[in-house]
């Protein structure tokens, strides 16, 4: 499994911006812009609780595993590639949303905060944009933790003199 690397995430999160901010004036110059849900800050905070919460209980079962603990409780490692394949797949999905809601924000910042509404949907969609960065923190630092060690390669290995 191939780790995730944070440029990629970026791009993501710049391209879904942009079209978003896109589409956002588009849909303003023919109707009404579909407001950003409450809920998405909230749902996003809640996964990035659950992905630390994960890492920092698997960090602690390593840590126990390692240092030979009695009655340690090890990590299997179905459940651990189960746990990093979730944290990839919602640090993927975060960064496109993040980007979403931030492309929608950037329009609402330049185009109408003089409107309550509208200022209450900015709010709403810088929310979401950190709520999103904080999924993908948690997800990386889900991986970084559930990563194995690199095998010795003895082909690579210096010669031993």
């Amino acid at each position: 499994m191939k780790q995730l690397r944070p440029g990629v995430l970026a791009g993501i999160f710049v391209v879904a911006g942009i079209l978003s901010w896109a589409g956002a004036r588009l849909w303003n110059a023919y109707g009404t812009l579909p407001g950003v849900p409450l809920a998405a800050p909230i749902v996003l905070g809640i996964i990035a609780a659950v992905l630390l919460a994960t890492a920092l209980s698997m960090r602690a079962r390593l840590k126990a595993q390692r240092e030979r603990r009695p009655g340690a409780k090890g990590v299997e490692p179905l459940m651990a590639a189960r746990a990093v394949v979730f944290g990839q797949a919602s640090a993927l999905v975060a960064a496109l949303v993040a980007g979403m809601y931030g492309g929608v924000g950037v329009f609402l910042l330049t185009d109408s905060l003089d409107i309550p509404a509208r200022r209450d949907q900015a709010w709403y969609a810088g929310a979401s944009v950190l709520a999103g960065a904080a999924v993908i923190a948690a997800a990386l630092f889900l991986e970084h933790v559930l990563k194995l060690p690199e095998d010795e390669d003895p082909a690579k290995a210096p010669a031993k003199a």
